[in-house]
């Protein structure tokens, strides 16, 4: 099974008793005995700190899978990163629903969340509390603070990778609560936390710091393919400037497709490929993806036990008829199904036209009358904690599936759409050719030529559940407007417009309430 030191050390992360709230309402960070200066006086202590800082993204806590979680104000439960995004993300679109009437959940499909929604809360401030734990590591790992510990050579060279690490780690969540709420509190390490109300910054400016950043670091990252798995690479760094640029028009106002194809350019060029089989993706050995995963978010059964991440993703997805075993899990939660209109993205529901429609029709309907009916609407069978031959994970409770943030397939669909955009550098040959990797891998029938509409449709082909979906409609004028519906979209069975402002979502209130600085999002 899949091992490495940081998944091993991950599992023991702790926390230092120096951090402090971002926003004086809520801890982020619970504090325990250890302090600072015991943690950052040896090598290992910063390379437990560091894997603290990555393992941030699998865990919910301390203690795990309940019991003593890092977000307070929420289920613990509910809290992991991925979970959260997941539902902001897909329960928004035509991509998902979800039957339960869990806190915040209903209000997705129907767009009618509001600053109080718990789900938005979880993940605004699971983003922050990520943004804090890199902004003291990188306050920690400092020349000055390495010099202070007496950590010199070899050592000092690897935390100073650790710290450029981080650094992208932190400007990955500012590009997440940059995409969710537009203009957002501003925090680094220079910024001594709980003793000032972080200040407000645009959406745009966050976009110039987050580009900013991912440039600086650049040559400090290991090259690409050369980390250890499950830790960033120049490959990650190039890969999240591709997807900024590509959706800067939604930030700014400017586009820069012509710096989305350079840079999707460099990943394409850094040595990754398209494993053979699609259906082999989210599995339970998919650690061995390392050819077309750039980032993961890496989940062990046995040593990151939580209840969101790809734990959720294969659980909730399973119910009705469909037997819990074949999907190496002890048991379905009866959540979340596909609506109609992505399943109308396939020539059909089978995988024969197309092997990347990993559907479950057995016992369930097409149309979606009811919500809460689990049987209303398509299983998705794409998460499945089995390994490719066969075998069942590690635990049946918990999933071993890692979580790719970043892939290759992405970066060809980047491509494509950004020289269609008209971006200079791009080649319409060549995006086409991109774009006919993906269906040659899916064995479907090869496209003679795209347009944007093909690139928007063959990204949810591609990468359906995988968290791309509310941002890619709304890039496309596609998520609020009335020129594209879906099976209760607005709330209504047949889908509706709704008003502008849901491109955004609320900051959460407990925010707005403690923080002066902070201006609500238009419409909330």
């Amino acid at each position: 099974m899949k091992r490495n030191i940081f998944k091993i050390m991950i599992a023991a992360g702790f926390l230092t008793g120096s951090l402090a709230s971002c926003s004086k309402k809520l801890d982020l960070l619970p504090t325990n005995d250890i302090t600072a200066a015991q943690v950052y006086s040896t090598s290992a202590g910063y390379t437990q700190a560091y894997a603290k800082v990555v393992g941030s993204f699998a865990l919910t806590g301390n203690q795990g899978p309940a019991g003593n979680g890092d977000i307070q104000g929420i289920d613990e439960g509910t809290s992991d990163f991925v979970r959260l995004y997941w539902n902001a993300q897909e329960l928004t679109t035509d991509e998902a629903v979800c039957a339960w009437g869990d806190p915040g959940v209903p209000d997705f499909h129907a767009m009618n969340w509001s600053a109080s929604n718990t789900i938005l809360l979880g993940l605004y401030y699971r983003s922050y509390y990520q943004i804090t734990l890199c902004n003291d590591f990188i306050n920690q790992s400092s020349d000055a603070n390495l010099t202070t510990h007496g950590i010199t050579g070899a050592s000092a060279d690897t935390i100073r990778k650790y710290r450029a690490e981080a650094r992208f780690l932190r400007a990955y969540q500012y590009s997440i609560v940059m995409d969710l709420f537009g203009n957002v509190p501003f925090v680094d390490e220079t910024m001594p936390l709980g003793s000032v109300l972080p200040k407000q910054m645009s959406r745009a400016n966050i976009f110039n710091y987050v580009v900013g950043e991912l440039k600086a670091i650049d040559g400090s990252l290991v090259a690409a393919k050369q980390n250890a798995y499950g830790r960033p690479d120049q490959g990650a760094d190039w890969a999240l400037l591709s997807r900024v640029y590509l959706n800067a028009n939604v930030y700014t106002g400017t586009p820069h497709y012509d710096s989305a194809i350079y840079y999707s350019s460099k990943v394409i060029a850094g040595g990754y490929s398209l494993i053979p089989n699609y259906t082999q993706l989210m599995l339970a050995d998919n650690n061995l993806n390392t050819n077309e995963f750039i980032f993961t978010v890496n989940y062990d059964g046995v040593k990151t036990q939580n209840y969101g991440g790809t734990t959720f993703l294969t659980h909730a997805s399973v119910g009705g008829s469909m037997g819990a075993s074949t999907f190496g899990i002890d048991g379905g939660w009866s959540g979340n199904r596909a609506t109609k209109s992505l399943i109308a993205l396939f020539p059909d529901a089978t995988g024969t036209g197309d092997k990347r429609a990993e559907f479950y029709t057995a016992g369930q309907n097409l149309d979606i009358t009811s919500i809460p009916t689990f049987t209303d609407g398509y299983a998705v069978a794409k998460f499945k904690n089995i390994t490719r031959t066969g075998a069942l994970g590690q635990s049946l409770a918990f999933s071993d599936i890692d979580f790719p943030l970043f892939r290759l397939a992405e970066q060809y669909l980047i491509y494509a759409e950004a020289t269609l955009q008209g971006g200079a550098g791009g080649s319409a040959t060549q995006a086409l050719a991109y774009v006919n990797l993906l269906r040659t891998r899916a064995q479907a029938t090869a496209f003679t030529s795209i347009t944007l509409q093909d690139i928007l449709n063959e990204r949810g082909r591609e990468l359906y559940w995988e968290g791309f979906r509310r941002t890619d409609l709304i890039r496309f004028n596609q998520f609020v407007e009335g020129t594209y519906l879906w099976p209760w979209k607005g709330g209504v069975q047949s889908g509706t417009s709704v008003s502008a402002f849901r491109k955004l979502f609320p900051l959460p209130s407990a925010e707005i309430s403690s923080n002066t600085n902070l201006v609500q999002n238009t419409g909330y």
